[in-house]
């Protein structure tokens, strides 16, 4: 039967889409359908059709679902935030799981049973509300004229009006409640986007969770011509960027935990929130915040008293969900199995959290992050936590790396970051460039853990990764963004390791030989070459290296998961190397 536009009809919602809409059929016809949930029998009108599927929009829950619950905010369905509040959280986190699951097996071709070995249970949130410790609330106008905040409407630019988010800090709703009194009272104007005139932009709130510190930053349109004002006791600016500026500080400076008040200049006609440029008006410049580190092994994930300390500007990236936080990183660090003498590169390091998590454990650690400031708070935040073994670079990590490698091979170097023990990504939601991936199967780290915030482009990068040489050992979800659909992943992979249990008959004759051939572990040739040619080799270039020189390696290793794999050949310089330690053992 065909289905067309206002058509409306009855189904039962038996999966759910990687966005978090219902997925129904009605006589084999498929509708997708946002804010039902899996289990609902629902009466829906058809919004949009195809020849094969539809959109549609819930009209009415004819029979709830057993893991359908009352949803907390008024707006889930308008906003779009929160895609997943009317289900249960308990099967949010099976929902989450099995959207890794699915893009591991779908997008990066994995088996099944592989995958199923691998995956570790998603750790969950013990509060999944209130649980975020920056927002970024639009301000504008309703039909009135009356300035309001809240958030857009889904795929659009209409400001729903609500100043309390239930998965903001709670302090959020007085803070936005005195700025919104402090425009009406002195008729601030809000932005308009489609004339661009008006002052005030957005709201940025950011809390330390650990500190109790907060920080607001008023995005403004343009500066303000110098205003004189009486005193009102607060910390004075010599600068005036907002009409009447000391009454609104005053007011700010009342809330408990109030620790800095900013203004960002942003007078271009773009989507993007803040601006470059940033003036403190009140207190400090930073809020800080501390990340416990976590032992992953043991129930509920005790402290293991090992801490940092982190300042965070307004244009600073840090997670968050500070909670969840502290788990990510320590699954990140307990993945990177470090026992103080591995060499680490840090990807993606943003403020140098990670890094400084690993450089705790690690003989050293490099970082690469393309904007400048958060280098400037790495090196910061390493001398404030007493780290001196962590170095870090500003540039893209599919440039930075790439260039590094090429420029120490070159020069023939003997540097020990040239080949890593461990690498951990953590790349924006596009994933890893194809240079910076390419660049890590060359340095041949043994191992590899890649913690993304989009499975689907995780899936696609493991897969090139596998093709090279590595082979996922756990994968596990953490959930850092309760009620929605987003879901952070962490990975370990490690080096292919040869077969080493192989079936050989043998002559007696050839006694002699195969004796010789199995004189040395691949343990003892890598230890051979590091310490005679200052070489780090790989098990891979190992085995390559002995079929050439006609050693028998297992038939299994490496077999490679696509047709055309891209796998790295030993360089000449090493596998001069690794045949010298071959000759020094006898084994040619």
């Amino acid at each position: 039967m065909e289905y067309k536009k206002n058509d409306r009809v009855t189904l039962t919602i038996e999966d759910m889409g990687s966005d978090g809409e219902g997925i129904g059929k009605v006589d084999g016809f498929t509708l997708f359908i946002k804010d039902a949930v899996i289990g609902d029998q629902v009466e829906a009108k058809i919004i949009k059709s195809k020849k094969h599927y539809a959109y549609a929009r819930l009209e009415k829950v004819l029979q709830p679902s057993p893991f359908r619950v009352e949803p907390k905010c008024d707006y889930h369905r308008q906003c779009g935030g929160c895609q997943l509040q009317a289900l249960s959280y308990s099967e949010q986190l099976h929902f989450k799981e099995q959207k890794i699951r699915n893009n591991l097996i779908r997008i990066g071709g994995f088996d099944t049973e592989y995958i199923d070995k691998c995956m570790e249970p998603i750790i969950g949130m013990k509060e999944p509300f209130h649980y975020r410790n920056k927002a970024q609330y639009p301000i504008g106008t309703d039909r009135d004229g009356n300035v309001i905040t809240g958030f857009y409407a889904g795929h659009t630019h209409t400001i729903i009006a609500n100043t309390d988010c239930a998965l903001g800090a709670s302090e959020n709703q007085q803070i936005l409640e005195t700025i919104l009194s402090y425009m009406r009272k002195n008729k601030v104007t809000a932005y308009d986007e489609v004339t661009g005139k008006g002052l005030v932009r957005h709201v940025l709130i950011r809390k330390g969770f650990t500190s109790g510190q907060l920080m607001v930053c008023l995005v403004i349109n343009k500066k303000m011509t110098k205003m004189s004002y009486i005193s009102t006791g607060v910390q004075k600016n010599t600068n005036e960027f907002l009409p009447n500026q000391g009454e609104l500080l005053a007011a700010l400076a009342e809330i408990q935990g109030m620790t800095s008040v900013s203004v960002s200049i942003n007078t271009e006609k773009t989507n993007v929130i803040m601006g470059t440029e940033i003036h403190n008006l009140w207190g400090e410049s930073t809020i800080e915040d501390t990340i416990h580190v976590r032992d992953m092994q043991k129930e509920n994930y005790p402290y293991t008293g090992d801490a940092l300390t982190f300042k965070i500007s307004p244009l600073s990236f840090y997670q968050v969900n500070p909670v969840q936080t502290e788990k990510l990183y320590s699954l990140a660090l307990e993945y990177a199995g470090l026992t103080g003498k591995e060499t680490v590169w840090d990807l993606y390091c943003g403020i140098g959290t990670i890094s400084l998590f690993l450089a705790g454990k690690a003989k050293k650690v490099c970082g690469v992050e393309i904007i400048p400031q958060a280098i400037d708070d790495a090196r910061e935040n390493a001398k404030r936590n007493h780290i001196e073994n962590a170095e870090f670079f500003v540039g893209k990590a599919e440039e930075v790396l790439p260039e590094f490698y090429e420029k120490t091979t070159t020069e023939a170097s003997s540097d020990e970051m040239l080949h890593p023990d461990v690498i951990v990504v953590d790349p924006p939601r596009k994933g890893c460039d194809d240079a910076c991936l390419n660049t890590m199967l060359r340095m041949q780290p043994e191992r590899i853990v890649y913690v993304s915030c989009d499975s689907a482009t995780l899936a696609r990068d493991l897969k090139i990764l596998c093709d090279g040489g590595y082979e996922i050992r756990k994968v596990r979800g953490v959930d850092q963004f309760g009620m929605t659909v987003h879901v952070e992943t962490v990975v370990l992979l490690s080096q292919q390791k040869p077969d080493d249990t192989i079936e050989i008959d043998l002559d007696l004759d050839e006694l002699d030989a195969t004796s010789a051939e199995l004189k040395a572990t691949y343990q003892e040739i890598k230890d051979y070459v590091l310490k005679e040619f200052g070489l780090k080799v790989s098990n891979l270039y190992i085995s390559q290296v002995k079929r050439k020189c006609g050693i028998e390696v297992g038939e299994n290793y490496n077999l490679p998961k696509t047709e055309n794999p891209k796998v790295p050949q030993c360089p000449k310089e090493k596998e001069d190397a690794i045949k010298a330690a071959l000759k020094y053992f006898a084994m040619i």
